[in-house]
């Protein structure tokens, strides 16, 4: 009898996650908190870092109780408060940003280059991609050279599918500060492209320039990524354990370790630092990945129950004047209600044809029956050259779908091949539909 086909799942998606990050900064909002080295004490120990974000905000307020006018101040505090959300999670904190940042502008509407670049970064974070290439051009014609504005250019141009526009951004922002922001950003860039030498390269180079213990750990978690999404889960396992020695307190090593975890059959450890991570950063992401794990663990409640998490989590965002459809198709695959994720995706892609959307509209189509116009989709996903074994999945699961046994074959080994551990749920499924196919 045969086997039903291979499903495809959602793939993760962290609101405030990798993406997010990227369009942030690495270590602050466009370099708010510059890397500093961490001090230590006279036994060798290392001596807690000040909270330089909440410094910040303290000075920044002080100086406009004194000066109501100082329209940088108010820059300054509005990017803290963006960087507030970021470290929290927590898009409340969007409000209070545009805030200040829009006061700035108030007090100083012509030639306020920052305060634009720092709207353009908040409209990256709130998923306003178009919104935010907008301020970031409005920036550049005042100050052709202003580095944030370059940066939150890439980011945004990035996420609306312009890889080119998004590399000539990214390769301004190295011509005029090549140092820690634009080296992530530049490998981030090649990652997309299939690039994986060239971007691993380019982390070391920006961990090389990383003092500051949260810089550190971010260069690590994103060397990790590299690595597990090739498949080398000894490197990735590394780069994880270097990123907590450095900053035991940064939350996506913990997703790393977990994610390592349940790739050597640790799954009560796997479960455990998801519970903890989710506890502690209730993004969709982390919900969505947590119970994908408890799904493949037999524990299909508990696992219904994180997405519905997921789901109130997603509410908060979108509430807090974020965009965030892709996401929303996820949840909504995620809880078997596959028309209202194509109509989600369908929006989504006419807001931005980057290749993840494209890859969430396939799924959504595939979901939906309509294989034959997922399969353009799904192609279209790898089409500028990213090596993603779930874009691989999704479309050998397609093309079984079609009937198409060749290309599935090829598509779901090639899936393996590239990273065998990518999914505690789907790996296992392109196992078992590969075996059903037996040999060409």
């Amino acid at each position: 009898m045969r086997r039903p086909l291979p499903r495809i799942r959602v793939r993760s998606l962290v609101v405030l996650g990798l993406a997010t990050v990227l369009l942030l900064g690495v270590g602050g909002v466009l370099g708010l908190r510059a890397p500093a080295p961490t001090p230590a004490s006279a036994t060798g120990e290392v001596v807690p870092r000040v909270n330089r974000l909440a410094a910040t905000i303290d000075r920044a307020q002080e100086q406009l109780r004194r000066v109501p006018g100082d329209h940088r101040s108010w820059a300054t505090l509005g990017l803290a408060y963006l960087e507030k959300s970021r470290i929290t999670a927590d898009p409340s904190w969007f409000g209070k940003a545009e805030g200040a940042l829009r006061r700035s502008l108030a007090v100083r509407p012509d030639g306020n280059d920052p305060a634009l670049a720092g709207l353009g970064a908040l409209a990256n974070a709130r998923h306003d991609f178009t919104g935010a290439a907008g301020y970031a051009r409005q920036a550049l014609r005042i100050n052709p050279y202003s580095a944030e504005a370059y940066a939150v250019l890439g980011d945004a141009e990035t996420q609306l599918g312009r890889a080119d526009a998004a590399t000539d951004a990214v390769q301004r922002l190295l011509d005029l500060r090549p140092g820690l922001t634009a080296l992530t950003r530049a490998a981030y860039d090649r990652e997309q492209r299939g690039r994986i030498t060239e971007a691993t390269a380019l982390l070391r180079q920006a961990l090389d320039t990383a003092l500051d213990p949260a810089d550190v750990a971010f260069c690590r978690y994103q060397l990790g990524e590299l690595a597990w999404n090739s498949g080398d889960l000894a490197g990735a396992e590394r780069e994880y354990a270097a990123g907590s020695a450095a900053d035991p307190g940064y939350l996506p090593l913990l997703q790393g370790r977990a994610k390592v975890a349940a790739a050597q059959g640790r799954l009560d450890r796997a479960l455990a630092d998801y519970a903890d991570l989710t506890a502690r950063s209730p993004t969709p992401g982390y919900l969505l990945e947590y119970a994908e794990l408890l799904e493949s663990a037999g524990r299909s409640t508990e696992a219904t129950a994180q997405r519905t998490l997921a789901q109130a989590a997603h509410q908060l965002f979108t509430g807090n004047g974020g965009a965030d459809d892709l996401t929303g198709v996820a949840i909504a695959l995620a809880r078997s209600r596959p028309a209202e994720a194509l109509t989600l995706a369908r929006r989504e892609w006419q807001r931005r044809q980057f290749a993840e959307v494209a890859d969430a509209l396939a799924r959504a189509l595939h979901a939906n029956g309509r294989n034959a116009e997922a399969l353009g989709y799904a192609r279209r996903a790898e089409a500028l050259g990213a090596r993603d074994a779930r874009y691989a999945y999704h479309l050998g699961v397609i093309e079984l779908a079609l009937g198409d046994r060749d290309a599935a074959r090829r598509d779901l080994g090639r899936a393996l091949d590239i990273n065998p551990h990518f999914s505690p749920l789907d790996a296992p499924a392109a196992v078992r539909a590969l075996a059903e196919l037996g040999s060409p």
